[in-house]
């Protein structure tokens, strides 16, 4: 059987907000009935969203996402009448809101939307900014719920249009601490104390009250939750759908997203959406015993190579020059990868033994002697040039010649010699020497 329907209000949703709404409504000597997906020992504490609808006649709800809203009001639309108002703080996209509102005037009842500025600190004190759109009428009967945790009530205008003010804000809020998160590193990697620079923003003219909670956390490295990542970047995505419903290119949506996005998949989305700093100043937290970091932004000194002094380079460069070999300059700024050694060059001579009856003859062909490094201007060999080397045709005679003739082609000419650079004793040294990273 449903309770008496009296003039209550219920609070859906227990979070770091919802619940301390519910005190300041207690507070106020209302009867406040609540309902969170995990129990808490709190007082009126009911069973299901629907007992919560037949109870009260004002529901507030703290839901985190559009999905979440929307199937709340399925779950208590069957329990609505036309004695309700459904008041939605949830940061939702514009239509979710408005769809929203049209499933809950279906039921004969309304939605007042009333998203708000402030996290945990200001909740407890009393003093959101809620920014509220809807029906005049419905604005008024629930104001006085409002103001019981607020300091100020802003009336936007009509469904739909809270919603883009807080994304809009959130917006600057997000890029603030982004850009406060960078300015903390130049100091930083400055060797100047991030005190000086809290110090400093205070005298500044873009001074907000954001950067007055937020800088002495993030410097303490305390990322307790105020307002999460997560859910700064639910609000950042859907400032990114709304560029791209209206054409814009929102750059700063876009990149601040994406940071908070990292963030998220580092693990830290539940935490406070300023830990966007610990890609900048990952030593937050152990910045007391710690005080000497290294720079983050500064890229590792290569190894010197061996032999690499600046004096025996110029001597190998002017003996190459001298040779009429080209040096390759290595590039400045990417270590230079070293060729493999070279191996022992095979032996010059090679054997031809032809044995004719029982007598054997011996030829041998002697091979040019091997280049150790090619000049790199060297001309190619004409086409119609002989071949380096050449078979030996040999003629075996009748058995009854007394002995073999051995006709041998026409020797090829001589490859023009190459001057010979003195190899040096570290094997390898010259194809590096020479930017070369194969085998000769």
């Amino acid at each position: 059987m449903p309770r008496t329907f009296r003039k209550n209000v219920g609070v859906l949703g227990l979070g770091i907000i919802g619940r301390r709404i519910a005190d300041h409504l207690r507070h106020q000597g209302l009867s406040v009935f609540v309902w969170n997906r995990t129990p808490r020992p709190v007082p009126n504490f009911v069973g299901s969203p629907a007992e919560l609808a037949q109870t009260c006649n004002y529901l507030q709800l703290f839901v985190s996402d559009d999905d979440a809203l929307m199937r709340m009001l399925q779950v208590v639309s069957p329990s609505l009448t036309r004695r309700h108002i459904i008041i939605a703080h949830a940061t939702v996209s514009p239509d979710t809101m408005r769809e929203a509102a049209a499933l809950v005037q279906r039921r004969g009842a309304r939605l007042v939307e009333a998203p708000f500025t402030g996290s945990k600190a200001a909740a407890e004190k009393g003093q959101l900014v809620y920014y509220v759109g809807g029906e005049e009428a419905a604005v008024n009967e629930v104001r006085p719920l409002l103001e019981a945790s607020s300091k100020s009530i802003l009336l936007i205008g009509d469904i739909g249009h809270a919603s883009i003010i807080k994304v809009a804000t959130n917006l600057v809020t997000a890029a603030t601490v982004q850009a406060a998160a960078e300015g903390l590193a130049l100091v930083h990697y400055s060797g100047i104390p991030l005190e000086k620079f809290a110090e400093a923003m205070k005298e500044n003219g873009s001074n907000s009250g954001t950067l007055d909670m937020k800088l002495p956390l993030m410097i303490a490295g305390n990322f307790e939750p105020h307002f999460s990542v997560k859910h700064m970047l639910k609000d950042m995505q859907i400032a990114n759908r709304l560029g791209r419903d209206f054409e814009l290119d929102l750059d700063v949506a876009s990149a601040t997203r994406d940071r908070l996005l990292e963030e998220a998949r580092q693990g830290r989305g539940d935490q406070d959406y300023a830990s966007i700093a610990q890609k900048f100043l990952p030593f937050m937290q152990t910045m007391a015993t710690e005080p000497e970091q290294p720079d983050l932004f500064a890229e590792p000194e290569p190894e010197p190579l061996p032999d690499e002094e600046p004096d025996f380079l110029e001597e190998q460069r002017a003996t190459l020059e001298a040779a009429g070999v080209a040096m390759a300059q290595p590039h400045s700024h990417e270590p230079v990868e070293l060729a493999p050694e070279l191996p022992e060059p095979p032996e010059p001579l090679m054997a031809l033994t032809s044995s004719v009856t029982e007598e054997r003859i011996e030829t041998s062909v002697a091979l040019p002697e091997p280049i150790l490094a090619l000049p790199t201007n060297m001309p190619e060999p004409p086409q119609n040039a002989p071949a380096p080397e050449r078979e030996l045709e040999i003629t075996l005679p009748p058995p009854s010649a007394p002995r073999a003739e051995i006709h041998q082609a026409e020797s090829p000419k001589p490859l023009p010699k190459l001057p010979r650079i003195k190899e040096e004793k570290k094997a390898g040294f010259l194809s590096r020497l020479l930017g070369r990273t194969a085998d000769y």
